[in-house]
């Protein structure tokens, strides 16, 4: 997940309250339709004129909430870090089921505000834009103060070289997860499916890390994120191989790029898009990549020379179109699919 900002955990899950069952019966999560549709158009709508607000983002305050439970809950077990994981992803999906208003006009405006509330894609893009812009203009301390709004990298070990390709590679993964990914889940599951990949999404960024204190804890939260990227993430690659003209690369490099080196990364999600972007641009990513717990050794993806400043540009502007064609297959999902 953006710094503008998974493992089955049903045997730790809360009991579900029949009304709430009964709700998912009568449709909660497999009714899409017209009133669906136009909250998420309405909600992307809002992202690209607002973006991220500065103060009282929602999903900082569940952030918080998250941080607190850490602090009672923490154990270096996978089964402390499971029932963890699932009360806070739990209790997101069953706001969504609760507060479903009952009016058409209620259902568009809560979905358009869950939306826009777990989007990011304006941010990413204004973020990645920015870097390329300091880099190009040498200005090393400008990018190193933006490199924390895109990744986990530590900035001081970054020359300019390594931010460009921290860059690329950030935008490319998180256009997956902050644009992608919640559009995908808010067509099919409506905005219990928004709120509650947004949770698994940042408790993978808050706990989902391979450090002493989460290698057990963050367990289940690193694979719970697996499971619900699975599709998007393959989607965005089809998707980015789909806007590399754009870009001014090929639709076969891109796909090429996937099926040659996603598979020796070690995120089964991140590989896919990754590589494709990587294609799209026509730039090599991959190598040694220095995080705040340790560094570790990432395969070569793509086959054109590293990424330089110009790069970033355009893997903003990448992020960018895949962004608009996930809405609108989002939207047309969400329209034209029949009511159950």
């Amino acid at each position: 997940m953006p710094q503008l900002a998974g493992v089955d955990v049903r045997a730790h899950a809360p009991i579900i309250p029949r009304a709430t069952v009964t709700g998912m019966r009568h449709g909660l999560f497999l009714r899409p339709g017209p009133d669906r549709a136009w909250g998420l158009a309405l909600g992307v709508a809002a992202d690209l004129v607002l973006a991220d607000p500065r103060r009282g983002h929602p999903v900082a305050g569940f952030g918080r909430v998250a941080a607190g439970l850490e602090r009672r809950l923490y154990a270096d077990s996978r089964a402390a870090g499971a029932a963890y994981s699932a009360l806070l992803v739990g209790g997101a999906v069953g706001a969504g089921v609760v507060g479903r208003p009952r009016s058409r006009t209620g259902r568009v405006l809560l979905t358009a505000a869950a939306t826009w509330a777990v989007l990011g894609g304006t941010s990413l893009v204004r973020e990645g834009a920015a870097l390329g812009r300091s880099l190009e203009q040498g200005d090393l301390d400008a990018a190193r103060a933006r490199i924390p709004h895109l990744c986990a990298r530590d900035p001081a070990l970054l020359d300019a070289a390594g931010m460009a390709r921290a860059g690329v590679e950030s935008l490319a993964e998180n256009t997956s997860d902050a644009v992608v990914a919640p559009l995908f889940w808010g067509a099919v599951a409506g905005v219990p499916g928004l709120l509650g990949y947004r949770a698994v999404n940042t408790l993978d960024a808050m706990v989902g890390y391979r450090s002493p204190r989460y290698t057990r804890f963050g367990w289940a939260s690193a694979r719970l994120d697996d499971l619900a990227n699975l599709l998007p993430a393959r989607l965005a690659a089809l998707l980015t191989a789909a806007a590399a003209p754009l870009v001014g690369g090929r639709p076969g490099a891109a796909l090429a790029a996937w099926r040659r080196d996603a598979r020796e990364h070690p995120s089964p999600n991140a590989g896919p898009v990754e590589a494709a972007a990587a294609g799209a641009l026509g730039v090599r990513l991959g190598g040694r990549t220095e995080y705040a717990y340790g560094a570790e050794d990432r395969p070569t993806l793509g086959r054109g020379p590293a990424p330089v400043a110009g790069d970033l540009v355009r893997a903003a502007r990448l992020s960018r179109c895949v962004g608009l064609l996930a809405a609108g297959a989002a939207v047309a999902v969400a329209g034209l699919s029949p009511r159950r």
